[in-house]
């Protein structure tokens, strides 16, 4: 027999910050490895003699494998439990890391990644079912906040290790890194999650399956491809974007018959959660988006090192972990609708100062407005994901992760894709330089090529011209940081609709564990 420990609800037990520690093992894995990737693309084509189109494979493949198997994460946590899934998640991304390493062609590299991703894709969404139901619906909001440290300081802290493990060890260092971190993971969630109760009589919807997985894959298949085409117009865009999307307007229309659909879409009935999963989609397009292009800035631009660019973002970094754990607690008693907008109102200011960039824009004045935008960013994600999941019932809670993080992941490819491409198309408006030759393209060098590739060769032009290249650059980045500006305002509008009054715990609901597929993680033994 167990019973429940009426613990205060604005305290978290050391039970349940054990569990945690698990799913922030998980997580810091999972959103390290994405972004300490990016900066080893120019390794990876130097290493194995590829184009930037085919290395670029190593990120498309790995969030093509997150788009495939997140769907099935709601019904497997059901199915198999909770504890099983998240430790076999584990294996498939450490396993699939130390492959990585081994890889001696571009083709093995991108298949290891999609192994990678295999696991990748269920840390997230099974890691968030097993915080929730360990915390329950009155401190939610805490644990997120403890979750949301890996989320936000992962883009930060991943360019300045990527860099580091570059410089002073391999690429192969990459991924290595993973594998003690994943074996520590391993051990510590056999010991510390609590027994699997799993209800296996729900049958597995094959059809949706069928749909849904390809669909998702297919979609952010042509949305990867944008940035690299440079336009909708081209067949490998259009075409696989235009199947991925009826196979999920397919899906959305069948996902009402069965009784077990393998995405539960009946749980946007619940108006909090709709509203909650709106803002999160539009605030990740926005600022995962544009997110990507500051150490861009700071490269292309400003001739920074990929450690040094990294380094130029932990301002951003810091002002998070000031207000993150002050959200959690602010999430547990004050309604979010009433804290989230002053949060974006502090992204909206610090994201201004992008709008202005030049060659030679204080860095004072730029550590500053990103310090800020981390102030509003803690107060922002996680307090929207706890608004999400608090009034879903048990049993609910992994499928309304798993929609979470489906949204999540669909937000940040087209973010990122769309920022890529207005990028892309201002750069391409540069002027030819007469005289010079890109042998990779057969056209002359453009001002703006020839002012990004000043920063690592030496080029027989004037330093005038360079110059002149330099500032065309500072205004394409700063046209598409409007763009971005834009779409953080936008955000206003979902997050205006968020609950500004306490939120009811969900009727028949009173054990928080309850009906779902594992015990209640806080007990008196």
């Amino acid at each position: 027999m167990t019973a429940q420990v009426a613990a205060p609800p604005n305290k978290l037990d050391a039970a349940v910050l054990k569990i945690a520690g698990v799913v922030v093992l998980g997580a810091i894995m999972s959103i390290l490895d994405i972004t300490v990737v990016s900066v080893a693309l120019p390794t990876f084509q130097v290493e194995f003699n590829a184009t930037y189109a085919e290395v670029a494979w190593t990120m498309t493949g790995y969030t093509l494998a997150l788009a495939t198997v997140i769907p099935l994460s709601g019904w497997a946590a059901d199915r198999f439990g909770t504890k099983r899934l998240y430790m076999l998640a584990l294996l498939l991304f450490t396993l699939g890391s130390a492959l990585c390493a081994t890889a001696t062609s571009i083709e093995q590299l991108v298949g290891y990644r999609v192994l990678q991703g295999l696991g990748g894709g269920m840390l997230m969404p099974i890691g968030m079912t097993i915080m929730t139901r360990a915390a329950g619906p009155e401190r939610i909001g805490r644990l997120m906040a403890v979750l949301g440290i890996p989320m936000l300081l992962g883009p930060i802290c991943g360019p300045i290790l990527g860099g580091w493990l570059i410089e002073a060890k391999s690429w192969e260092w990459v991924f290595l890194i993973n594998v003690p971190i994943g074996a520590i993971a391993l051990v510590y969630a056999q010991f510390a999650l609590p027994k699997d109760n799993p209800h296996p009589s729900e049958s597995f919807d094959f059809v949706g399956m069928l749909m849904l997985s390809p669909g998702l894959a297919l979609f952010l298949y042509g949305v990867s491809s944008l940035p690299e085409a440079g336009t909708f117009a081209e067949t490998k865009v259009w075409l696989p974007m235009l199947a991925g999307a009826l196979l999920v307007i397919g899906f959305v229309l069948y996902s009402f018959k069965p009784k077990h659909p393998l995405l539960d879409l009946r749980l946007f009935r619940n108006r909090n959660l709709t509203v909650s999963a709106l803002s999160l989609f539009v605030f990740i397009i926005a600022f995962m988006g544009a997110g990507l292009l500051f150490p861009s800035y700071f490269l292309q631009v400003r001739g920074e090192s990929t450690l040094h660019a990294g380094l130029l973002m932990a301002p951003q970094g810091i002002g998070a972990m000031l207000t993150m754990p002050i959200a959690g607690m602010l999430a547990d008693k004050i309604p979010v609708g009433r804290t989230v907008p002053f949060a974006m109102a502090l992204i909206a200011a610090g994201f201004f100062t992008f709008t202005q960039v030049g060659t030679d824009t204080s860095y004072v004045l730029l550590c500053g407005s990103l310090f800020v935008m981390g102030l509003g960013m803690g107060g922002t994600m996680m307090p929207i994901m706890t608004s999400a999941l608090r009034t879903l019932k048990s049993h609910d809670v992994a499928r309304g992760s798993t929609l979470v993080n489906i949204l999540q992941q669909i937000g940040g490819s087209i973010g990122s894709a769309t920022m890529s491409v207005i990028l892309t198309s201002q750069l391409n408006k540069s002027t030819p330089i007469p005289g010079t030759l890109n042998k990779r393209t057969g056209q002359p060098f453009t001002e703006a090529e020839v002012a990004i590739l000043s920063h690592h060769v030496t080029l027989p032009v004037p330093p005038a011209l360079i110059q002149q290249g330099l500032e065309y650059v500072a205004k394409s980045f700063a046209t598409t940081f409007w763009v971005g500006f834009a779409l953080v305002l936008a955000t206003f509008i979902p997050i205006s609709f968020l609950p500004r009054k306490r939120l009811a715990k969900p009727e028949g609901d009173a054990d928080a564990a309850g009906e779902g597929t594992v015990e209640a993680p806080v007990m008196i033994h």
